[in-house]
């Protein structure tokens, strides 16, 4: 795999950072996660298998489980000589603290100057808004997304079911960092990153250039996800057609042979249909409901360009015959017990990755893998380990 022999040091928790560890962990590095004796908060999670969440193990299959108490100035110790054999640190904590447990980029730098060094954070390392709290609902709201969701509906605003702000800054901190490590490759120098949450969810928002310069105004655009129609077939089934209905429904009446419809209506250009967003969405449900399948539909459909997707639920995935074909899901060991996760959407030259047996493809519970990682990697002594584990500087969940 890609990144086989890069060691990466995790000091990170929730989704944001463990989703972008997961991502160097799924290209074949060696990631060391680190949690405190109270564990990280995903693994208060619900459901559990064998006592890990299930939401935990995505996040973090294919890592190897550390427990350290960096209230101990030994835990802290222990941390920087793991540092020390590091090419990657990601840190996810509020700004100021990684310095006051003496694991800032400088302090790391010192002892290993080749080190990429990222941080994660709510509004970035610097400016006045820096150390406030951060949560991805709290993104959400502040960047603009509820905002905009509730005015493209037509509601009050509403929270997201999904912690896409955490998804997209882990993404784009992944990234940076393999920017980052191309580059040592090139001059031998380290990094210092800082990706912040508050300016992903602006540069992953297709609509900031327009919201910032003014808005829409009068101009028509066939792209408003926003307010994509939701019909339903006769069968019962939920189908979303894209874009701007006021636009594609021009595309629709051609496909289904409805033209007559729209000229009754005095529909001639989406000048005519442009205020009529609820008259164009009874109309277009009318016509779905004379059709009994899907298939039947996205095809008629399909004679003008006009894509669909059906309204599914995460649960049926795995049965789709495309998520099979490609191997979309992968069976980990989560603490003994098998459970399906998602796996990586990449492929190298037709690979696989994301967890594999032969990688380490499990989650585990906190700890599980203190003494085996640190005899390896610091090459201490059992009689060490035991000392770390007594004063309580190495802690690991019991079963």
């Amino acid at each position: 795999m890609v990144l086989n022999g890069v060691k990466v040091l995790d000091l990170t928790r929730v989704v944001a950072g463990p989703a972008c560890t997961r991502t160097l962990a799924d290209y074949g590095a060696e990631v060391w996660k680190i949690e405190p004796p109270d564990g990280d908060l995903m693994r208060r999670g619900v459901p559990k298998a064998n006592g890990v969440a299930l939401t935990f193990a995505q996040q973090n299959a294919g890592k190897r489980h550390l427990c350290v108490d960096l209230r101990n100035q030994g835990g802290q110790d222990l941390v920087m000589g793991l540092a020390t054999k590091a090419d990657v640190v990601v840190e996810n904590y509020r700004p100021g603290v990684a310095t006051r447990l003496g694991l800032s980029y400088e302090d790391i730098k010192a002892v290993n100057p080749g080190v990429v060094y990222c941080s994660i954070s709510g509004y970035g390392q610097t400016g006045s808004a820096s150390n406030r709290r951060a949560y991805a609902p709290v993104i959400h709201a502040e960047l603009g997304l509820l905002h905009l969701n509730a005015r493209e509906r037509g509601t009050e605003p509403l929270p997201e079911s999904v912690s896409h702000a955490d998804f997209a800054v882990g993404a784009q901190a992944a990234s940076a960092i393999l920017g980052a490590l191309f580059n040592k490759e090139r001059t031998g120098a380290g990094c210092q990153i800082d990706v912040s949450m508050a300016e992903t969810m602006l540069a992953t928002n297709e609509y900031a250039a327009v919201e910032i310069n003014g808005g829409f105004g009068d101009e028509i655009s066939p792209f408003r996800p926003g307010k994509a129609a939701v019909v339903q077939l006769r069968d019962g089934t939920y189908v979303q057609i894209p874009g701007n209905p006021t636009t594609w429904i021009f595309g629709m009446a051609k496909a289904l042979n409805k033209e007559a419809d729209m000229a009754e209506r005095g529909w001639f250009s989406p000048k005519e249909t442009q205020l009529q967003e609820g008259a164009v969405k009874e109309l277009m449900q009318m016509w779905a409901q004379e059709y009994d399948h899907v298939a039947e539909f996205e095809s008629a459909l399909d004679a003008a360009r006009v894509p669909l997707g059906t309204v599914k639920a995460v649960a049926d995935v795995p049965q789709e015959a495309w998520a099979q074909e490609r191997q979309v899901f992968v069976e980990i060991d989560v603490n003994g017990e098998r459970r399906l996760i998602p796996r990586s959407p990449v492929r190298f030259n037709n690979e696989l990755a994301g967890p594999s047996e032969k990688l380490g493809a499990g989650s585990a519970l906190r700890g599980a893998h203190n003494r085996e990682t640190i005899e390896r990697v610091l090459d201490l002594s059992p009689a060490e380990l035991d000392r770390l584990e007594k004063e309580g500087i190495l802690q690991a969940e019991k079963d």
